[in-house]
């Protein structure tokens, strides 16, 4: 039996806290490993391999986005059968959904391999960083399918309420990526490729882990013979969430990729600087973003079954928690950002050192925009308008885009107008989703 909660009943925000507390661990772990993979490669490999990890980083993010998108979506709707209690329609979206899924996953696979070079072009990568981008991404890509198959089960198994399982095979795998990237990098001196390599074993272990787990612990989640079949109104009904929600991760991680192309064009010292800050972002942030996500199982399950006056109370105590939590993270990301930047960058590299403190500073004050946004994401999702979702990432990314070109291009300005574009294009969004917040009657 698998370890399953039911979010329909029970004291909300205990509920919420419990539930979303392993999906935080597990981010703060993948974090951690980014965390001692950008250490690894700055200290060891020095400025241009950093910053060709780091824009390596972001394109995967972006492509990853895409099939995690459509994982999220799908598991939306695992979420809100499971509430309904409909487990055969449950068992026969979860064969629908693999198909579909899976066969997205390969052809981005396909693609990007195909594509490799116009890929870099498109970066603006500089002359001195492509060739070990390239080399970094030759490794990388491979790992695409394991991202779809651990995301799948992960997003399934978080739909009927386990969330602690997935926490421990993303711990497994990220223990054996730091393992390996000491091996490879440190011992036999493969460089960028060996970072590459070491993540692409990780993934495929903690992919084929859970592949396992699933077999063996959860048989009611088993998609027995007479459930293998396809059916359109389903893919229909998976395609409505899981697309959108795909769009919506998508644009947001292209208009950060876009950013990342405006960044590089600025050399290799801020982007090594933006490397390093981006991940001290990430972390900081990465708690209210699996909260995020635990909150719209919440939401969704409470959907299934109808219970509006409970969604009701689960906004106001998910908001309230989300606000303080951000609060807290800004201030102290904000007094220790030079002390933090000096984990992953040398302290005789004063400049990168700089403007990452100034990222910090500016960006990194303003996470409750970010935290809101990540519940309204989680909200509207659930609740089966995924188009809101997308509505408030394009203001959100369409923003920052436009503000980042305009004021960098401003003489005295520059890289500083791309990070004061980023809390602007939070809070315009904040401000959208709010205003959006409508109440509705809860449809079947």
């Amino acid at each position: 039996m698998y370890m399953q909660q039911n979010l329909t009943e029970g004291p909300i925000t205990k509920k919420l806290i419990m539930f979303s507390l392993p999906l935080m661990a597990g981010n703060i772990l993948q974090q951690l490993y980014n965390i001692v993979d950008t250490l690894i490669v700055g200290r060891i490999l020095g400025e241009v391999a950093l910053g060709a990890v780091g824009a390596s980083f972001t394109l995967m993010t972006f492509l990853n986005s895409i099939i995690i998108g459509l994982c999220m979506g799908s598991s939306a709707y695992f979420s809100m059968q499971y509430g309904k209690r409909d487990f055969d329609r449950l068992r026969q979206s979860v064969f629908v959904a693999f198909l579909a899924i899976g066969m997205a996953a390969l052809v981005i696979n396909g693609l990007v391999y195909a594509g490799i070079d116009e890929i870099l072009w498109f970066l603006r990568v500089p002359e001195v960083s492509v060739q070990m981008m390239r080399e970094y991404l030759l490794y990388i890509f491979a790992g695409i399918l394991a991202v779809f198959l651990y995301n799948f089960l992960a997003n399934l198994l978080r739909a009927v309420g386990n969330s602690f399982v997935p926490l421990l095979f993303l711990g497994m795998s990220t223990i054996l990526n730091i393992l390996l990237d000491l091996l490879f990098v440190l011992q036999f001196d493969m460089g960028v490729g060996g970072a590459a390599v070491a993540t692409v074993i990780s993934q495929y272990v903690s992919a084929l882990g859970l592949l396992l787990y699933y077999l063996k612990k959860c048989p009611e989640l088993w998609v027995h013979r007479e459930y293998r079949k396809w059916n359109g109104h389903i893919l229909q009904e998976i395609a409505g969430l899981s697309g959108l929600t795909c769009v919506q991760q998508s644009i947001m991680n292209f208009g950060i990729l876009l950013v990342q192309g405006l960044v590089n064009s600025f050399g290799t010292a801020v982007m090594a600087a933006f490397t390093a800050a981006v991940k001290i972002d990430a972390f900081a942030y990465a708690p209210v973003q699996d909260f995020g996500n635990a909150f719209s199982t919440f939401v969704a399950q409470n959907y299934g079954a109808k219970n509006e006056e409970r969604i009701k109370k689960g906004v106001k105590s998910a908001g309230l928690m989300a606000i303080i939590f951000c609060v807290c993270i800004s201030a102290l990301v904000c007094i220790f950002a030079e002390p933090l930047m000096k984990i992953f960058v040398k302290a005789e590299q004063v400049e990168i050192i700089r403007i990452g403190v100034e990222y910090l500073h500016i960006e990194g004050a303003c996470y409750v925009g970010i935290g809101l946004l990540f519940l309204f994401y989680g909200y509207y999702r659930a609740m089966n308008r995924p188009g809101v979702s997308v509505v408030l990432t394009v203001i959100s990314l369409g923003t920052r885009v436009v503000l980042a070109y305009v004021l960098s291009a401003i003489p005295g300005i520059g890289e500083t107008g791309i990070w004061v574009a980023i809390p602007i294009g939070w809070a315009l969004a904040d401000i959208a989703g709010a205003m959006m917040m409508k109440t509705k009657n809860l449809q079947s």
